[in-house]
């Protein structure tokens, strides 16, 4: 092997290090912020106000991150300049923690409803809605961590197929919720903070709808946004 050869294979080397180094980075990252969504919701089941405030208080260390590793990816592109998939990887990477960051955003908000509803009456609802939709978006989030790690498209696509339905059980409960506030005009302070974290669980749906469909650009270079599900399950079937 020529001295040029080894230094190239060692430039190789290094670029691999720097990608599965910000690929690890991201999942530490959802991690981070999966605890958060977690936790979110069951201050609000529970009305645990010491776990809420701790959400509250961690959601910067979900912004660091976030410009950590927009400054890896920035290091990646000006000094590696990478093509195809290395560069699809990295420019997937800046749009998911973008998305990850604005689910941490939407924990701390919904813990800052339960606080406040730890200060009026409890809603009549029980939170049933809220709890059967929390389950399903926390769900979404693992599925969508987990489809980053093995780059596993079939289970982007269903994660996307989720948020849809947690779109249907969303406008059911926002009808539900009314009832009760016309029912007892009394509830409709603790009422409307409940709908504020469930419009927060709909708006988590969709930023990990997003970080699927950034996943299949990633996997099959497809850019499947603003594409109806249909369309997209087909595009993804005929990329295979």
């Amino acid at each position: 092997m020529t001295q040029q050869e080894t230094y190239k294979q060692h430039i190789s080397t290094q670029f691999n290090a720097e990608l599965e180094g910000v690929k690890n980075h991201l999942l530490e990252m959802g991690g981070s912020v999966e605890r958060q969504l977690n936790d979110a919701i069951d201050s609000m089941v529970v009305m645990n106000i010491d776990d809420a405030q701790l959400v509250i208080d961690r959601d910067h260390s979900i912004n660091q991150m976030e410009i950590s590793i927009d400054e890896e990816c920035s290091h990646i592109l000006a000094r590696r300049q990478p093509a195809a998939s290395d560069l699809r990887l990295v420019l997937a990477v800046t749009k998911i923690t973008t998305d990850l960051e604005r689910v941490g955003d939407e924990a701390a908000k919904i813990a800052r409803q339960a606080i406040r509803l730890s200060e009026t009456s409890p809603s009549p609802s029980n939170y049933v809605e809220f709890r059967h939709i929390g389950s399903s978006v926390l769900d979404m989030l693992k599925k969508v961590l987990d489809a980053f790690a093995r780059l596993d498209v079939e289970l982007a696509v269903e994660v996307i197929k989720t948020d849809r339905m947690v779109d249907k059980e969303f406008r059911s409960a926002m009808r539900s919720l009314v009832t009760f506030m016309m029912e007892d005009p009394r509830a409709i302070g603790a009422v409307l903070n409940e709908v504020w974290a469930l419009k927060g669980l709909e708006r988590i749906g969709d930023h990990t709808s997003n970080i699927a469909e950034h996943i299949i650009y990633l996997v099959r270079g497809l850019d499947v946004r603003h594409v109806e599900l249909e369309e997209l399950i087909s595009q993804v079937k005929e990329s295979h």
